[in-house]
């Protein structure tokens, strides 16, 4: 395998919707690997990503690939990209093959290496059986790996995905995040998510977005001392649970007898008769987004 070394800078990016600030001056550079953008909706994710991929423009900063400034509306940046969209924008009546030959096509892949990508990404996505079936019989799950398939035409170096997982079954799941880490070695992969466990299962970097800014990045130990001294954990009666439950960020419950519960909690001071405990990336979205109804 030749490795690629590639690297992704972005510098004081920001952009608006009217009166609404999606994103505040964001800057970062992303190298090989897998990148988890974590955070509520409206926090900035999907703008994110479609500046980098050119869907949108930025309202002011700019883009470096390996030192250069680019315009997203170069091919040669262009060429380097695949994007897995959330939004399952399928051809209903297309066979699985007639769609990623359409998307080849439109990516400018030669007709004679068509083909063979084609049935190598339908392959890597489990879907090789299915080639012949119309998209408008797929289920959710299979459509996602359909959009995924088509993402990794043309062996793009910058690959991003929206929402991955979601519709996959729990075997689907660990089959994408064993094709992601081996996608990882020679390129630059971001997923946007809102779901804690796919970036603890996929990332190997964790950005936390919120309002447009990013409030926390680095590997799960950084990014969970971010919420160090506001994670505890406590046994409590019935009627004490019920009562932290109208107060409090509750992480985790256990049940632990017939009048006793197990209460994990976020919060800025410990309560009487809790103890502190090792934060997870589950707490530390707590600890963010601690003041935000989902």
């Amino acid at each position: 395998m030749n490795l690629v070394n590639m690297e992704l800078t972005l510098k004081n990016i920001k952009k608006s919707y009217g009166k609404v600030q999606a994103l505040k001056d964001f800057s970062y550079t992303f190298e090989n690997g897998v990148y988890g953008l974590l955070g509520a909706n409206g926090a900035g994710k999907t703008t994110l990503m479609n500046i980098i991929t050119g869907n949108l423009r930025a309202d002011s900063g700019e883009m470096l690939v390996n030192g250069e400034k680019v315009q997203t509306s170069q091919k040669s940046y262009r060429s380097l990209l695949g994007y897995m969209p959330q939004q399952q924008t399928l051809y209903p009546d297309f066979t699985l093959e007639r769609f990623l030959l359409y998307i080849a096509a439109a990516k400018d892949i030669p007709a004679k290496t068509a083909v063979g990508q084609v049935e190598e990404m339908m392959e890597k996505v489990n879907l090789g059986s299915e080639k012949n079936v119309r998209l408008k019989n797929f289920s959710g799950g299979m459509k996602q790996r359909a959009l995924l398939a088509q993402a990794l035409l043309g062996n793009p170096l910058i690959l991003l995905l929206d929402e991955p997982s979601a519709g996959l079954d729990p075997k689907e799941r660990i089959r994408m995040k064993n094709l992601i880490a081996e996608l990882a070695m020679d390129r630059i992969i971001i997923l946007a998510t809102h779901i804690v466990q796919d970036v603890e299962m996929l990332a190997d970097k964790i950005l936390i977005m919120k309002d447009g800014l990013l409030m926390a990045d680095g590997d799960h130990e950084r990014v969970c001392e971010n919420a160090a001294g506001h994670t505890f954990e406590g046994v409590v009666s019935v009627e004490e649970y019920d009562s932290i439950k109208k107060n409090m960020q509750i992480s985790q419950v256990r049940r632990e007898g017939e009048n006793s519960i197990s209460v994990r909690i976020v919060a800025d001071e410990m309560p009487h008769g809790f103890t502190s405990v090792k934060p997870s990336i589950e707490d530390v979205y707590l600890y963010y987004f601690k003041d935000r109804a989902e």
